[in-house]
């Protein structure tokens, strides 16, 4: 099938009541010094470029998390090629002014894109919903703070991504007029900040948050640390004019680790996890939402970052006191908020990490409506639990996963509850509609 879009006609393919479009460009391709520029735009394509396959992704390191499996979220990794800057569209067949779904995949602003797995928008178009799916810029190109340079340029992107739906998606049946933005993890945190952002007024209506941080933001001063420690590891100026020349090979392959972000003012807020992330004086939390927002976590978020590693069982009583630091002036005070009575040091790490990257920056977000995901997965010989990233498959419906099972699955050997990715699907359908999820709270368990 073939469809004329503002920027040029594109060819997709059908399964079943389904149209899938993938690899369209939404902007130019972010190559040599316009890594750290704005997004410009796509130039026009005569003739009808092909959209049946997957295109290129950001460039990207590869990401591990021990014993765990985490290619159904993280997908295929760094796939060569300048054009990586696209949408994925999976809209129903033959429909017209469709609500829209816009998301913004995770991977800590390092990883990650819209070829995962995980993020086939199938389920979302069988049941009446345009799904729009944004490769963003990662790492150093998308969020090292540089003089010369746009700062947040991922966040830019997911705003031209935006754009590009305000003009396009009626030719795929979408409805400019209802468009939701959602994201999950580092693309939670990018909502979020969306939402604060001026000039993406207009360009949708409601967000949804899960598993983000409104409190997740660099300030300028963190962020300096990080692009100087960048510079002198390359033996370049810390400008945009230095990294310019840098190939991404090397931008790639920088360990940023060991850095000490913490300021008079402000802890660090990923934990040591990321060196990049968003650089804003104020924080997404502090600016009232201009839209309707949905926001969640899972129950134990922090099991992702312990029980892969097998932290779980070793953590030590020295391990959750440098971590509590971290968090905030008075650790003794939030050690004792989070051991719950016969919890090993592991489980207090675990909750402590929950707490610090996802819990207290989704409270401190002004949301409509608030949800818990509480189902606890039997992977990792039934360690892996609630943990951060485990709502994915029950909101993109995606259970029958191959990946999902086995002794490095997410599931292991236990069977997921398919109701629940009936309720939890159908709730973000719901919102998508017309902005009611169908309940004000609600756990998911």
């Amino acid at each position: 099938m073939i469809i004329t879009t503002p920027d040029g006609a594109v060819r997709g393919r059908a399964e079943g009541d389904v149209q899938m479009f993938l690899g369209i460009p939404y902007a130019a391709p972010p190559t040599g010094a316009a890594r750290f520029a704005a997004p410009a735009p796509h130039e026009h394509w005569s003739g009808v470029r092909d959209a049946t396959r997957l295109g290129p992704t950001a460039p990207q390191p590869d990401r591990d998390f021990g014993t765990l499996d985490m290619s159904p979220m993280f997908g295929p990794g760094w796939v060569r090629g300048d054009d990586f800057r696209t949408v994925n569209v999976y809209a129903p067949q033959a429909n017209q002014h469709s609500p829209v779904l816009v998301f913004v995949h995770g991977g800590g602003f390092v990883t990650g894109s819209t070829s995962a797995s995980l993020y086939d928008g199938t389920a979302f178009a069988r049941d009446g919903v345009v799904l729009v799916t944004v490769n963003y810029r990662l790492g150093a190109p998308g969020f090292l703070d540089l003089p010369g340079a746009p700062a947040n340029r991922g966040l830019l992107d997911v705003v031209e991504a935006l754009r590009w739906v305000q003009r396009s998606i009626e030719a795929f049946g979408g409805d400019p007029g209802n468009v939701t933005l959602f994201g999950q993890s580092a693309g939670a945190t990018l909502t979020a900040a969306v939402v604060a952002t001026p000039e993406a007024d207009g360009l949708f209506h409601r967000a949804i948050v899960e598993s983000g941080n409104g409190l997740g933001a660099f300030s300028p001063e963190q962020a300096a640390r990080v692009t100087h420690a960048a510079a002198e590891l390359l033996g370049v100026e810390p400008t945009a004019a230095g990294f310019a020349e840098v190939p991404d090979e090397r931008l790639v392959a920088m360990q940023l680790t060991g850095l000490d972000l913490r300021t008079a003012t402000r802890f660090d807020p990923l934990l040591g996890l990321s060196p990049y992330g968003l650089v804003l004086e104020r924080q997404p939390a502090e600016t009232a939402p201009r839209v309707p927002l949905m926001v969640g976590t899972n129950a134990e978020e922090g099991n992702l970052y312990v029980v892969p590693q097998g932290n779980l069982t070793t953590s030590t009583e020295a391990d959750v006191r440098i971590l509590a630091a971290q968090l905030g002036p008075d650790p003794d005070a939030l050690i004792a908020g989070h051991r719950r009575p016969g919890a090993s040091w592991g489980e207090v790490r675990s909750a402590l990490l929950a707490e610090g990257l996802f819990g207290a920056g989704s409270r401190a977000l002004a949301a409509s409506f608030r949800y818990e995901f509480a189902w606890r997965a039997q992977g990792l010989a039934g360690q892996l639990g609630a943990a951060h990233t485990m709502e994915l498959p029950f909101v993109f419906d995606r259970l029958d996963l191959p990946s999902l099972r086995g002794p490095r699955g997410w599931f292991g050997d236990g069977e997921p509850p398919r109701e629940l990715a009936t309720r939890m699907h159908g709730a973000w359908v719901s919102f998508a509609r017309d902005g009611n999820p169908g309940w004000e709270t609600q756990v998911f368990s």
